[in-house]
């Protein structure tokens, strides 16, 4: 059964160039709840630690150095099959790739410098969340 939160972090790329505001939008017009949101840095320990699925694939440092390059905005975001809903809101990895109107389309510069992480499941999203903000953090 699917849940209705998901985690996204807006990505250094994305905060440095000053989207914030205009991903937010983008999230809130499509019928998301923000219920945990925070302007953090990730040390190299925290990068590390949430990409540790990539560990052994060759492009492992240089996420790690990318995610700790800037600040990012963590955030857990409700609605109804919100994992989902967000993965297509995003779009795909490739903004080449991504459909018209995506986040992705819209604000990312490339594969690397995609603007914007979404959880790829309700599990995961669960984890991510956890991995940022504390229960009392969430509203």
């Amino acid at each position: 059964m699917a849940t209705n939160r998901t985690f996204t972090m807006l990505k250094p790329d994305a905060v440095e160039k000053g989207h914030i505001g205009a991903i937010l939008e983008k999230i809130s017009a499509s019928g998301f709840r923000i219920v945990a949101m925070k302007l953090t840095q990730m040390t190299k320990n925290d990068a590390e630690t949430f990409y540790a699925i990539h560990n052994q694939r060759p492009f492992f440092g240089e996420l790690v150095e990318y995610m700790t390059r800037g600040p990012i905005v963590a955030a857990i975001l409700e609605k109804d099959n919100a994992v989902e809903d967000f993965r297509t809101l995003i779009g795909a990895t490739n903004p080449a790739d991504a459909a018209e109107g995506t986040i992705r389309k819209l604000f990312a510069a490339s594969i690397s410098e995609n603007a914007v992480h979404g959880s790829d499941s309700d599990e995961n999203a669960a984890i991510e969340g956890a991995f940022h903000f504390s229960g009392r953090e969430m509203f």
